[in-house]
Order: C-alpha cells, then structure tokens, then sequence
C-alpha cells in the first residue's frame, strides 16, 4: 500500500494466528495497492477488469468510498485525483482488518500502525497506550499526547508525503491546513474522516463536532492551532 506496517504484541502470542492475520493483510495489499499494476483495484481503474469479477472486499471498499463521500459532503472521493484510487479508505480499514483479527484470536494488548495511523487496545489493568503527535512543522517537537486503552488515531497533512491529497472540488492540494489528527474508536473511519476534513480545510472545524464519537486537532497554514472540545489535552 506505499507505506510501513508494524505492530506490537505480546511475544508468547500464537504464531500462527499472527502469520494468517499477515497473509491477510498482503492480500489486501495485492488486491488494493496502487502501487502495484497487476492489483484489482488498478486493474478496474483501467477497466481490465469487471466489479463482478473483483474479490467481494473489493466491493466492501467502493460501496463505503460511497458511503464516505455522501457522509463528507464529497470531500471524501476516491476518484479526487481522476482516477479510481481508494488507497483513503483502505489503509485505516486495513489496520482495522488486522487488529481485529488479532483480538478475535486473543490478543488483549497490541497496536498496529499504518503508515503513522493506529488502532490500540489493552485492558483496564494494562498500563494505556501514549502515542504522541508530532508538530508538522517540527518534527522533534510534540503537539500532544493521546493515552488510553482501546482507540484510534490518525492524522492527514503534508509533512511525510507532502501535498498528497486532493481537493475533490478543485483538484488541487488543499492550503488551509498542514495537518490534522483525529481519535475516535475505529480506524476505518477515523482515517477516512481526517482525510476529508484536511480536504475540507477551515470548513472542518464546524463539519467535526457533528460527528458522534470523534475528536480532532488541526494545525492551520499560518501556525494558529485548534481543537474540538473533547481533544485530549484540549
């Protein structure tokens, strides 16, 4: 998928269960990544292939892209660049994927990253989760700290991959924004969401508190910073 996955788990977790939980995220790979031509999502964006002949997580993906764009208003759009890429929604429903396989075979404590975005979990009596945000204009520099259990964190903006993600309306990068992070409890739309609202720039701040479950922190392009109410540490 163009990027790092890692995770941290107990080291007596079962072998074999972690090696069918990777054999299926380098599916997902085979079948999503951009990256690779042979895939099935570049294979139907050059119209070699049909819906009817994809893998039904095919079909999951490009029904919630859908599903995503009509949530978003349209700055969720998996076609932003021009050609069919749903790379915004699959990364975070992927670690999602391989997190929950990792509970239902019996992990109680790990965190998978992707890319930089993380699905955690531990039990109460573990000691939390802390993933820091780093400062996008500054990198050795920490905005702030997440802790806790069981949650979701992923940040959008420019400061790994540069301007990367579109506007869907002027297909162009955005300019309001250098980076924005979201928590909430699943990554498949944590990820997804912090995409749209970096897409969406300053509208942002009003479209996120409408949305149950889901806290943000966003640095502006003139450095001013700002925060929904019930952003840890806001």
């Amino acid at each position: 998928m163009g990027t790092v996955f890692s995770l941290d788990i107990a080291s007596d977790f079962d072998r074999d269960a972690l090696a069918d939980a990777m054999q299926w995220l380098h599916r997902m790979d085979g079948l999503f990544s951009t990256y690779q031509p042979d895939s099935q999502i570049s294979r139907l964006g050059r119209c070699e292939l049909r819906m009817a002949d994809c893998d039904p997580e095919v079909v999951e993906i490009l029904d919630l892209c859908e599903q995503l764009r009509g949530q978003t208003g349209g700055y969720f759009d998996a076609r932003a660049s021009g050609q069919l890429d749903p790379s915004g929604a699959v990364k975070g429903w992927a670690v999602e994927g391989l997190h929950q396989r990792l509970v239902q075979a019996g992990s109680s404590r790990h965190y998978v990253n992707g890319g930089g975005d993380i699905r955690c979990t531990a039990t109460e009596a573990d000691p939390q989760w802390r993933f820091g945000i780093a400062d996008p204009t500054d990198p050795q520099r920490l905005l702030s700290v997440v802790a806790g259990h069981d949650f979701a964190l992923a940040t959008s903006g420019i400061a790994e991959r540069g301007a990367h993600i579109l506007d869907p309306y002027t297909r162009r990068p955005p300019t309001d924004l250098v980076s924005i992070s979201l928590v909430g409890a699943d990554l498949t739309l944590v990820d997804a969401y912090a995409t749209a609202a970096f897409a969406m720039g300053a509208s942002a701040q009003a479209w996120l508190p409408g949305l149950a479950g889901i806290e943000a922190t966003a640095v502006a392009a003139d450095g001013h910073r700002w925060s929904t109410a019930g952003f840890p540490g806001a």
